[in-house]
C-alpha cells in the first residue's frame, strides 16, 4: 500500500511539474524566474520536511509529543476487545505537522525576495509583497495555535475565535488592495437585482466565516491514517490544477485575474511539497500522527490561498465533504441539540479482522431535548445513522455522527487504509463535481466566465 502510495504520487508529482512548466512557458519572463525558484524551493523542502520527520521523530516522543493507534493489533485489549485503560501500545511521535508547517514557513520566507528581486524600485509591487506577507503571518498564528492545541488541549470555546484574529491582517490587505467585495448576478436574476451585488462588509463576514471553517474542519475530519493529510493534498492538487487553467485560459488582457492565480500558485505549490512528505509518513500504518498543528496549518493555508486568489466560491466547492461532515455532526458538536458526544468519535476496531466500524454514542431518546427528538427521528427514519434496538434501560446505541461513519454504515466495515482510499476517492469527486459547475454548469447563468 505504501509502495503504490509512492508510485501515484510520483506519477502525479512528474505531471503536475510538467503542467506548470507547460503553463509557465506563456508567462512574462520575470514571473518564471520567479516560478522556477519556487519550484526549486519546494523540492528542498520537500526532501527536508522528509529527512526532519525521519529525524525528529524520537525527540517528539521524548518531549512526550507522542500518541498510541488505537485502530491496530498492537494495541493492548482484552478478552472482550475493548482497550485497556490506560492504553498501552507502539507509541508515534505526535504533532508531526509542526514540521511540514515550519519547512513552508521558511521555504516561503525564502522564496519572497525571489518573487521581488526582478522589479525596479519604481516599480515595485508593494501591494503583491504586502499580500505575502500577510499570507505567511496568517498561516504562521494558525500554525502556532495548532502547536498550542497539540500541548495545552485547548477548549473549543478558545480555539474558536483565535482564527477570526489570525485573518485580520490578511483581509486588512485585500481592503487596502481596493478589492472586490461583491458578486456577479446569474442572468435569470438580473432583472431583479442588476448585474453586480455590492456585499460591503458581508462580504468580510464571510471570508472571516471561511477562514474559521476551514481552520477546524480539517481537525474535525479525521481519525484515519492519512486522511488529514490525503484530503490536503487533494484540495491542494485540486487549487494547483484551478490556477494552471486560469493561467491557460484567461487572456492576457486580464492581468489582474491572471496576477491573482500566480500569487495564489505560489503558494500553493510549497505546501503540496510539505504536505506530501507528510502523508508519506502518515499514510497506514501510520508512522507519526500530524497532530492539530497540521490541521490549522493546512485549513489556513487553503483560506489564505483563496482570499489572495479571489475564488473563495470555488473553496467552498472544493470543500464539500468538510461542509457534509460538519453538518452532519452538528447534532453532537452543539449542546443544545443533546445528542451526547464521547471523547473521541474515530471508528472503532474490529481486533479478529483487522478491520475498522462504527463507533457509537449512548443515548435515551425518552430524555432529549425537543430538537434532540426530531433529529434523532430523522436520523433514525431515513437510515442516516445505524441505531441499533434499546436494551433493558432504554438506553440507544447509535453510531457517532461524523462523514467517517456513516460511510462504514453505508459500506461496511474494511481496512484502515481502504477506509482512508474510499473517503479520499469522495474528495476527488467533489472536486471534480467543482470543476464541472465551475466551467461547465456556469456558462448557463453567467455570460462570461473567468
Amino acid at each position: 500500500s505504501r509502495r503504490l502510495l509512492d508510485q501515484c504520487l510520483g506519477a502525479s508529482t512528474v505531471v503536475g511539474v510538467a503542467l506548470v512548466a507547460g503553463v509557465g512557458r506563456a508567462l512574462p519572463s520575470d514571473v518564471q524566474v520567479s516560478l522556477a525558484a519556487n519550484l526549486g524551493l519546494s523540492s528542498i523542502g520537500f526532501v527536508a520536511a522528509t529527512s526532519t520527520i525521519d529525524l525528529m521523530g524520537p525527540s517528539f516522543i521524548a518531549a512526550r509529543l507522542r500518541g498510541i493507534d488505537l485502530n491496530k493489533r498492537t494495541t493492548k485489549r482484552d478478552a472482550q476487545g475493548v482497550l485497556v485503560r490506560p492504553v498501552q501500545g507502539v507509541e508515534i511521535p505526535e504533532s508531526m505537522g509542526t514540521v511540514s508547517a515550519t519547512v513552508f514557513i521558511l521555504v516561503m520566507s525564502v522564496f519572497i525576495p525571489f518573487a521581488c528581486a526582478v522589479y525596479e524600485r519604481q516599480s515595485f509591487p508593494h501591494a503583491d509583497l504586502a499580500e505575502y506577507l500577510a499570507a505567511v503571518l496568517t498561516i504562521t498564528f494558525a500554525t502556532f495555535m495548532g502547536f498550542a492545541d497539540d500541548v495545552l488541549d485547548l477548549r473549543w470555546r478558545h480555539k474558536i475565535p483565535l482564527p477570526f484574529l489570525a485573518t485580520l491582517p490578511l483581509l486588512l490587505v485585500y481592503y487596502a488592495n481596493g478589492n472586490e467585495t461583491g458578486v456577479m448576478v446569474p442572468n435569470q436574476l438580473r432583472g431583479v437585482f442588476g448585474d453586480f451585488v455590492d456585499l460591503g462588509i458581508f462580504w468580510y463576514f464571510f471570508l472571516l466565516i471561511l477562514a474559521v471553517f476551514s481552520t477546524h474542519t480539517i481537525n474535525i475530519y479525521a481519525g484515519v491514517n492519512g486522511l488529514e493529510a490525503g484530503q490536503s493534498v487533494i484540495i491542494g492538487a485540486s487549487v494547483l490544477i484551478l490556477n494552471l487553467v486560469q493561467l491557460h485560459r484567461i487572456p492576457a488582457s486580464y492581468s489582474e485575474y491572471r496576477e491573482q492565480h500566480v500569487q495564489s500558485l505560489f503558494l500553493i505549490v510549497p505546501f503540496l511539497a510539505v504536505s506530501v512528505a507528510l502523508l508519506r509518513q502518515n499514510w497506514f500504518p501510520a508512522r507519526v500522527f500530524v497532530g492539530d498543528t497540521y490541521c490549522y496549518f493546512a485549513g489556513m493555508t487553503f483560506a489564505a490561498v483563496c482570499i489572495v486568489g479571489h475564488f473563495s466560491k470555488t473553496m467552498v466547492l472544493f470543500m464539500l465533504p468538510q461542509w457534509a461532515n460538519f453538518l452532519y455532526s452538528c447534532p453532537q458538536l452543539f449542546r443544545f441539540v443533546g445528542i451526547p458526544i464521547p471523547r473521541h468519535r474515530m471508528p472503532a476496531f474490529d481486533p479478529e479482522r483487522g478491520f475498522v466500524k462504527n463507533s457509537y454514542t449512548e443515548l435515551k431518546p425518552d430524555e432529549l431535548r425537543p430538537l434532540g427528538k426530531v433529529v434523532f427521528w430523522i436520523l433514525r427514519t431515513f437510515k442516516l445513522a445505524h441505531v441499533m434496538p434499546p436494551d433493558e434501560n432504554g438506553i440507544v446505541k447509535m453510531s457517532n455522527l461524523t462523514l467517517i461513519n456513516f460511510v462504514l454504515f453505508a459500506l461496511g466495515p474494511c481496512r484502515e487504509d481502504v477506509l482512508c482510499l474510499r473517503l479520499l476517492a469522495l474528495q476527488g469527486a467533489c472536486s471534480m463535481m467543482c470543476f464541472a459547475i465551475r466551467f461547465g454548469v456556469a456558462g448557463y447563468v453567467f455570460d462570461t466566465i473567468l
